[in-house]
């Protein structure tokens, strides 16, 4: 019956949900996968490793109760990019499930402070990004689901094991998960050259409640809407002519200006 069929919108969302749940990541590197074997939440499907590699993850490997394929160096094939510095050491894996933002925001491991990226998509800067929020005990890191960096070799290497701990959460609209997080009691605050306060002042008055730093691209910045969303616009102080810090380096200064407080 006609009455029965689904709407358009429904199909899709179903037909992108069970293809996200085929798709499979390739971590490589000696640290990047490592911390993966050791990480039971992580699921895994293939180790390829050379001899020397092997000896190097033994422990890992043991505790993963994985069977590794063993690989000449010379002819070393996994799908990876050409180039990428995989150490004789790659790791098939299905990507990471942290949960809802509700439950992470509210309950998750850490200080209630969170990092917001409006449309941030290169890996590396994103693994930066998280090695920062682990160490200055964010809660997650939040990107929307598509324009942002996906799950990587890249981004794990760069996150030097964060990505492991750290909860990187995928929304499908931020500007809806920014309201929501303001619903929860977080302060937003967008980073952006042109701010209206500094980034310390805007500290002093969001006191101890709860924040969440929303950085944008660069180059674009934060979009239109996003900064209408965020509750004040700060920027960081510079001294020098070049005034302009990479997306990462300035989410480590706000983590840690929010962290101190």
């Amino acid at each position: 019956m006609s009455g029965d069929k689904k709407p358009t919108w429904v199909v899709d969302k179903e037909r992108n949900r069970r293809a996200e749940a085929r798709e499979t990541v390739w971590l490589f590197g000696l640290h990047a996968v490592r911390d993966a074997l050791m990480n039971p939440a992580r699921e895994k499907i293939r180790l390829v490793v050379t001899k020397n590699a092997l000896d190097k993850l033994e422990e890992a490997v043991a505790f993963a109760k994985m069977e590794p394929e063993l690989s000449d160096p010379r002819s070393f094939s996994v799908p990876i990019d050409e180039g990428s510095v995989h150490q004789g050491a790659a790791l098939e894996v299905k990507a990471l499930n942290w949960g809802k933002l509700a439950d992470v925001a509210i309950s998750g491991a850490g200080e209630p402070l969170i990092v917001l990226l409006d449309r941030v998509t290169d890996p590396h800067n994103v693994g930066a990004i998280l090695r920062s929020a682990e160490v200055f005990g964010a809660r997650a890191v939040v990107a929307p689901r598509h324009h942002s960096a996906p799950e990587t070799g890249a981004l794990a290497k760069t996150a030097s094991g964060a990505l492991e701990r750290q909860p990187y959460l995928k929304v499908t609209n931020l500007a809806e998960a920014m309201l929501e997080l303001k619903a929860m009691g977080y302060t937003l605050i967008g980073l952006d050259g042109d701010g209206t306060v500094e980034l310390s002042e805007a500290m002093v008055s969001v006191g101890k409640r709860p924040v969440a730093l929303v950085l944008g691209a660069e180059g674009p910045g934060l979009r239109e809407k996003t900064r209408e969303t965020c509750d004040m616009i700060a920027r960081i102080p510079f001294v020098g002519e070049f005034g302009s810090l990479n997306v990462s380096n300035a989410a480590a200064v706000g983590l840690y200006a929010a962290a101190t407080r």
